[in-house]
């Protein structure tokens, strides 16, 4: 019986690098933004907070960043109401669940299959987070 194990992380130089991608990306669509880093334990790696972005989109960034890495399916956050909505147990109790949301803009990183990190972003519409998260994804290609 094996007593301990290993788990990869990202290092806080991809991290950097993923939110300077995404950066890159608000400044294209005009769209001041917050992006969040979390490591696979959903401890905060990097963080920006663009200069004009809202408030709330500092814990909403977070939120989703951690609902990327906390969902037992893998699934992005838009992807997870999809996976729930035919479980009425699962679609009521997820909404009580600290720190859990279905916001597009949240997208686990994965580096050989296997969960390092989430991103999470907040600040324009679902479609503009979304592509902003992307855009970072790209990093790892």
């Amino acid at each position: 019986m094996s007593l301990t194990f290993n788990k990869q992380s990202i290092t806080a130089d991809l991290a950097q690098k993923l939110i300077d991608a995404a950066e890159k990306k608000t400044v294209e669509i005009d769209k001041p933004m917050v992006i969040a880093i979390l490591d696979e334990s959903g401890h905060l790696k990097a963080f920006r907070r663009m200069d004009g972005s809202a408030l709330i989109s500092i814990e909403v960034a977070q939120n989703k960043a951690y609902t990327a890495i906390a969902n037992a399916w893998g699934h992005s956050t838009h992807e997870i109401y999809d996976h729930i909505k035919k479980n009425p147990a699962t679609l009521i109790g997820i909404p009580h669940i600290s720190r859990y949301t279905v916001f597009g803009g949240g997208f686990p990183i994965k580096i050989d299959e296997q969960i390092v990190g989430g991103i999470g972003v907040s600040g324009g519409n679902v479609e503009q987070d979304i592509s902003v998260a992307k855009a970072a994804l790209v990093v790892l290609e």
